[in-house]
């Protein structure tokens, strides 16, 4: 095997200098094209050390986790968990819960109403872009010969440049995947993998046009600039390389937040076919050379991310009937979706699915947090009456179904939304698929004290969690002793998004013992419409003081105490300003859900 390996690697490393003699004066020493492929081995030992070691650390966190779930039974007051641990509290404040620089870090920087320039990471998401361009710059530029002959400097340059940026198609098309499989093994979350996906993409371009130019710019010293014009139209080798570099600049120029946001299913097809040339043309242009095997990872990794996509719409959307949706219009620019589901799902809190209804958007989908699910029984005959017994409902057919709390904006979510309002009852029922679930990486099971801001649709993140929260503390499975959700909304009208599974939650066993519900309209028509139905379900005028809130809960904790907020960035930096505050004193980890493109 060790023969094979070596006579393979000198077969790469001949067609390489074969290479070099036929588009350079001075072709590189073997040793220094050995190295550039020795680094980019390197590329993939220093992410695999990274993954393992965040591996390493997320394994000891659930583990922690799960003794404090075990430990917590028949202890109400879970005093042993409220203290926090100082060192790991000043690495949560000053590092993996703090914003770049100040507050901010959700809250998008506006350019004007309709344009943006995205977020700011955080402190430790800057930290994971800093590293990862600086791996980059290191191996790119060490060993360079610079006091030598400056063709061999470019000549090595050009090869290195070229190298790790083809290594580097590997961790950037498994970052892109929905089904990336380090999302359920190190637990982070896709938005941070496409945070990063978007910084290697850049990084893999400027390597790219770096080999580039490393090549011409000597050879236009010699000659001029017409002459490498004149190379690259007489090689086919130059002319797929020039092209598939070409490809990469169009897809960073055509990926900024603003034209990626305002044109987002054109640039989600653009985005796509670039990709497509890039690769292809990079495919033709290694031929024969070792790192054309790179290439070939990336390839397999997408046919098989694409591959699992398919199958997943098929299986989960075609048996004896297919998905159907019911679309409902509810006061406040939104719709409920129900799911008709044509196979049964096991949902749990924190998941989403990507939702596709060909009628009103084509092959294109989009991302919604699932906020309910349930066996929906329905019966024979359309035209039968309504059972009349609890007989007659147990023997019906059932269905499993998930429901969508669906905000209108602009395209498909504003033609889905005139569909259902133009409809009778404004309710219209649509062919859709289905795919998922996706998510879950975050569990509150451990938590004595759980507190759930939402902003908007948001709510629809924390439903899941307020019902399985309450039914785990009525049956002595979950630490959770204290839950309470503040949702902030700006009409009491947009109380009939969640009023159906608001009630079955409000029904459930035991609940008053545990949750607590906070209701801040922010814009209400008059006073009068503030009315707290009891103790335990609040309304109040304006917008809440988030540091008065947890406060008040800290004051009463019971155990660890878990925040998680979904809603816009404003919000999101407000809840993060007051966690990141009270680190010290009382344990309280701080989850944050969003989704960005």
């Amino acid at each position: 095997m060790q023969h094979l390996v070596l006579t393979l690697s000198l077969v790469g490393l001949s067609s390489a200098i074969e290479i070099e003699k036929r588009w350079t004066k001075t072709p590189l020493p073997l040793s220094y094209v050995a190295a550039s492929d020795t680094l980019a081995r390197y590329t993939i030992l220093i992410l695999g050390c990274v993954a393992a070691l965040y591996l390493a650390w997320q394994i000891w966190f659930r583990f922690t986790a799960h003794l404090r779930r075990l430990s917590t039974f028949g202890d109400d007051r879970q005093q042993y968990f409220v203290p926090a641990h100082g060192t790991f509290s000043w690495v949560k404040e000053h590092l993996i819960y703090a914003p770049l620089f100040r507050t901010r870090h959700n809250r998008e920087m506006q350019l004007s109403s309709a344009i943006n320039m995205g977020t700011l990471p955080s402190r430790f998401h800057g930290l994971l872009v800093f590293g990862v361009i600086a791996m980059n710059v290191i191996l790119c530029v060490v060993t360079v010969p610079y006091g030598s002959d400056e063709l061999s400097a470019a000549g090595v340059v050009r090869n290195r440049t070229g190298t790790m940026a083809t290594v580097n198609l590997i961790p950037l098309i498994l970052m892109a995947g929905r089904n990336n499989p380090l999302i359920a093994m190190l637990h982070v979350p896709f938005d941070t993998w496409n945070l990063l996906h978007r910084w290697l993409g850049r990084i893999v371009v400027l390597e790219a046009v770096a080999h580039t130019f490393s090549w011409a710019i000597p050879v236009a010293q010699e000659k001029d600039w017409k002459t490498v014009a004149m190379d690259i139209g007489s090689s086919s080798f130059l002319i797929v390389g020039t092209v598939s570099t070409a490809a990469l600049v169009a897809l960073m120029l055509h990926s900024p937040s603003p034209i990626r946001h305002a044109f987002y299913e054109v640039f989600v097809h653009l985005h796509f076919a670039l990709a497509a040339v890039s690769i292809g043309f990079l495919w033709v242009h290694l031929d024969g050379l070792a790192p054309q095997i790179y290439v070939l990872v990336a390839i397999i990794l997408w046919v098989l991310e694409r591959t699992t996509r398919l199958f997943i719409i098929i299986y989960r959307n075609f048996g004896r009937e297919s998905t159907t949706a019911v679309v409902e219009a509810v006061p406040g620019d939104a719709m409920r979706i129900t799911l008709r589901m044509a196979r049964p799902w096991t949902f749990r809190p924190g998941q989403h699915i990507y939702l596709y209804i060909p009628a009103v958007g084509w092959w294109t989908s989009h991302p919604f947090s699932v906020a309910w699910s349930e066996a929906d029984n329905l019966m024979i005959d359309e035209k039968s009456s309504l059972p009349m017994s609890q007989e007659d409902l147990i023997r019906s057919p059932q269905k499993e179904t998930i429901s969508l709390l669906v905000r209108r904006r602009t395209g498909m979510t504003d033609k889905l939304f005139q569909r259902a309002t133009n409809a009778g009852g404004s309710r219209v029922v649509l062919r859709a698929f289905a795919e998922g679930p996706y998510g879950n990486i975050h569990s509150m099971d451990s938590y004595g004290t759980v507190m759930l801001f939402a902003g908007g649709v948001g709510i629809t993140h924390h439903i899941p969690f307020v019902r399985h929260l309450v039914s785990g503390f009525a049956d002595g499975t979950l630490a959770t002793r204290r839950v309470t959700l503040v949702w902030i909304i700006q009409s009491p009208e947009h109380l009939e998004w969640i009023r159906p599974w608001m009630l079955s939650i409000l029904a459930m066993d035991r609940r008053r013992e545990v949750l607590r519900i906070m209701l801040f309209i922010t814009r209400p028509r008059n006073t009068k419409e503030i009315q707290s139905p009891s103790s335990t379900v609040q309304m109040f005028p304006g917008r809440p003081n988030i540091d008065t809130l947890v406060g008040m809960e800290v004051e009463n904790q019971i155990g660890t105490m878990g925040v998680m907020v979904c809603g816009n960035g404003g919000l999101s930096d407000d809840v993060r300003k007051v966690c990141r505050k009270r680190q010290g004193p009382t344990n309280i980890d701080y989850v944050e859900e969003s989704f960005s493109w």
